[in-house]
């Protein structure tokens, strides 16, 4: 059994920011941290207050976690870069919100009173009996992952302790964000014990005032029944001074879609029932005079979750060997409702985002080799693209001394030679792909293709744009729009190119619609690229065929390679150039004489070479791979690189330090480690965020080199990806989380939908029979909730020591 939080954020766009540079304008990106450590860093978008991202991440988090920040920043190239504001959201926020935040929220000053994080290890307790004179002692043992107030990259801690009017405080240990103090302290206890117990952590500093780095404040009278607690407490910024904020609405304010999803996932036998349930479901396929039960799910789900749904569904399914089944089960639905041919899944229905969704699970690789190319060259050669006469800039033009104005037209027919070149090139490269595009993806456009020629035989151009409506609509043209949401790309187009990808997706539309003179009715500008339109459409038609080829033998090996296309994990799951910081230690990484190696983590090891096609130098068997974790800023002076702790084969532990270029590849880089060593039986608990030099840690200043690490590992901390392996439990448990409220909706569902010459006179309520399926589904799901409610850890008792936040 496993307990974890997902956590879906979705950052859409800004708008009222404040201008940051002298061009009056800023450079936005944003920054997220859970309970403040960065894990995801947007694409900078330049000179605006408006600026739009439409970046969307799911991530896997401790339960315990307590608040997740947006901080918007200004990129700055000569300089560091300024904090504009940000955006604070608790867990109690959103467990409040269980269909998850959706809206604006106001951006709120920095305050660095509040820039605090970390926990303190302390040891409470009451001395001496009713005779004698009580005092209250205290032990502050350590603390660790304070915040880095120096230049360093590190703070000077000592503890002030209040209490009953007095302050005691504790030595300040340099240098270090995981202090160990070791001091007890002890007041005269108050009677009656009414007064608070405030434990304050700052910064020391030589010169000027010092820094505030947390506090907890604890009640007293809950002590004396248990006379000792000890633990550790989080940090809470100082919210006892009263501050206005001013400026609250006027720095601006962020659009989110924010949802946190608490799981309990049970050892995968458990979900078997539901799983053979929906699979007997999908293999019988469509009987006259019943309700599907596919047909229930697509009726009762809402619009705000049919896409989560859709994909819980796919990659079950997938998980399965059924996925073709499936869609062509959706596919029969949908064509069974009222429908026009040039109009066929242009909804959103779950047969449309079912098959949105499998395109992007499936075929991500593909999509990257087709269109990666052209996309690469649109953002290289940023040329002027621009057919619509109310948008062209006209600019100068000849070599020196000779300058004149370009004309309207020239701009015109410039930009449709460019538009056509790069519309001919992923064209070309389309009408290439259909041996190189996945089996399961074939398999699946064929049902489509032969459904819809059954359904309209009269209108044999439907099929194609069946086809085409997904493949082009839903697939090629959004991931050309915008590319770095498809991955292609790690930041967004400027202004220019991203005109230039905007007019170049239309194109791939019109094309995919094959009635390009309905497609520029509106606009009618687009005439010039008519041609190059219709030629396209005679590609696409071609390309459409052979992917959809009905020889029996490229069926048979279709349906082979269905099954496996996504249900094992991909031969290669990260791979790039990585900078390797030399420790002491042994190991083949250490021994390396190049201080840049190109690593590769497949399945089975973590290996590495000179470059991509080099002899591989040596690897780290993941079986070995103890923990993935980051280090400190001071350590190399970069905030980006992440230790490997490993065992070599002599059974000796080491640790490999390797530096990425950024804070999202750093993450992406721990996420894929984590995932393919999740299930490692000696991963550590705890590690050392620091270098060993000299004869001690920088983090702790520990001298036992193999002694136990200051801070706590981060194994379930992860990064959902399109490439991550499919996890059958995690997917049944989320369809059963939305099955479970649904049970009165499918009941009333079933009878609305079933045709009045089959209906029984009698009642349909409650007590009115349903049909075997409903009722088989009704009780996997009271099965299941009774299997959650038994792994359920019983609550915790209350501590005796009680924390109060002032």
């Amino acid at each position: 059994m496993a307990r974890r939080s997902a956590l879906s954020i979705r950052i859409v766009e800004g708008r009222n920011l404040p201008a940051k540079d002298i061009t009056g304008s800023s450079d936005p990106y944003c920054i997220v941290k859970v309970d403040d450590e960065a894990i995801i860093r947007t694409a900078t978008v330049w000179k605006t207050l408006s600026p739009f991202w439409g970046e969307e991440y799911e991530v896997h988090l401790q339960p315990s976690f307590h608040s997740i920040s947006i901080y918007v920043m200004d990129e700055d190239a000569l300089s560091r870069d300024d904090v504009i504001g940000k955006v604070c959201i608790t867990r109690d926020m959103l467990v409040e919100h269980p269909k998850g935040y959706s809206g604006w929220m106001s951006l709120s000053e920095v305050d660095p009173d509040e820039e605090v994080q970390g926990e303190i290890h302390l040891r409470v307790e009451v001395l001496g009996g009713q005779g004698d004179r009580r005092r209250l002692c205290c032990t502050v043992l350590e603390a660790r992952d304070l915040a880095r107030k120096d230049r360093n990259g590190a703070s000077d801690p000592f503890v002030r302790l209040r209490y009953n009017g007095r302050v005691q405080e504790s030595a300040v240990v340099k240098r270090s964000c995981y202090p160990r103090w070791n001091e007890t302290f002890e007041f005269e206890l108050a009677e009656p014990a009414g007064e608070k117990l405030c434990v304050e952590v700052w910064d020391w500093d030589l010169v000027g005032r010092n820094d505030f780095l947390g506090k907890v404040v604890f009640s007293v009278q809950g002590l004396e029944v248990a006379g000792q607690e000890e633990g550790w407490f989080r940090l809470w910024p100082d919210k006892s001074k009263p501050r206005e904020d001013e400026r609250r609405g006027s720095l601006g304010s962020l659009q989110l879609q924010v949802k946190l999803r608490d799981e309990t996932v049970l050892p995968s036998h458990c979900y078997q029932p539901l799983l053979q349930l929906l699979c007997q479901e999908v293999k019988s396929g469509l009987q006259d005079g019943q309700v599907h039960l596919v047909t229930l799910l697509d009726e009762t789900t809402t619009a705000e979750c049919r896409q989560e749904v859709a994909t819980n569904l796919v990659k079950l399914f997938l998980g399965q060997g059924l996925v073709k089944e499936f869609l062509d089960l959706l596919f029969e639905l949908e064509l069974a409702k009222p429908c026009e041919p040039n109009t066929l899944f242009r909804s959103n229905s779950l047969a449309s985002k079912s098959m949105e969704s499998f395109l992007k699970v499936a075929g991500m690789p593909y999509l990257h080799a087709v269109l990666g190319p052209t996309i690469a060259r649109v953002f290289e050669e940023r040329k002027q693209v621009e057919l619509d006469p109310g948008k062209v800039e006209l600019r100068d033009v000849g070599c020196s001394g000779l300058h004149r104005v370009q004309t309207e037209g020239e701009v015109i027919e410039q930009g449709r030679q460019h538009l056509q070149a790069y519309l001919g090139e992923l064209l070309d490269a389309i009408s290439r792909s259909a041996p190189a595009c996945p089996p399961a993806i074939r398999a699946a456009f064929r049902q489509l293709f032969r459904r819809v020629a059954e359904r309209f035989p009269q209108h044999q151009h439907a099929r194609f744009v069946a086809v085409t409506s997904f493949l082009c609509l839903r697939f090629f043209s959004p991931a050309i729009m915008a590319p770095k949401l498809f991955h292609l790309r790690q930041t967004h187009a400027d202004a220019r190119t991203s005109r230039t990808l905007l007019l170049l997706a239309k194109a791939v539309q019109m094309v995919g619609n094959m009635e390009p003179a309905a497609g520029r009715a509106k606009e009618t500008w687009l005439a010039p690229l008519l041609p190059a339109l219709q030629q396209g459409i005679a590609q696409m038609k071609a390309f459409i065929s052979q992917l959809v080829g009905t020889e029996e033998e490229e069926e048979e090996e279709e349906e082979e390679g269905e099954g496996r296309a996504r249900g094992s994990p991909v031969a290669v799951v990260k791979e790039g150039l990585l900078f390797v910081h030399k420790a002491r230690g042994r190991g083949p990484l250490l021994a390396a004489t190049s201080r840049k190696l190109h690593f590769c983590l497949t399945p089975e090891a973590l290996s590495f070479g000179k470059s991509p096609g080099a002899e591989r130098s040596g690897a780290i068997a993941l079986a070995n791979i103890l923990a993935a974790e980051k280090v400190e800023e001071k350590s190399f002076g970069s905030s980006h690189v992440m230790q490997v702790v490993y065992t070599d084969e002599g059974g000796r532990q080491e640790t490999a330090y390797l530096q990425c270029k950024s804070v999202n590849e750093l993450n992406q880089w721990l996420s894929a480690l984590r995932k393919v060593c999740g299930n490692n039986p000696q991963l550590l608990p705890a590690y050392h965020p620091g270098v060993f030099r000299g004869d001690k840690w920088s983090c702790c200043h520990q001298k036992e080199r193999t002694g136990l690490g200051c801070d706590r590992t981060r194994h379930g901390v992860t990064l959902q990806d399109w490439s991550d392996p499919l996890d059958p439990a995690a997917e049944a448990q989320r369809l059963f989380h939305h099955l479970k409220g649904l049970r009165g909706t499918l009941r009333e569902k079933y009878w609305e939908l079933l045709e009045p010459k089959d209906t029984r006179n009698g009642p349909r309520g409650e007590d009115a029979p349903l049909p075997e399926v409903l009722s088989q589904l009704f009780e996997v799901l009271g099965d299941l909730e009774g299997q959650h409610r038994l792994a359920q850890p019983p609550d915790p008792p209350a501590p005796a020591l009680l924390q109060l936040q002032t």
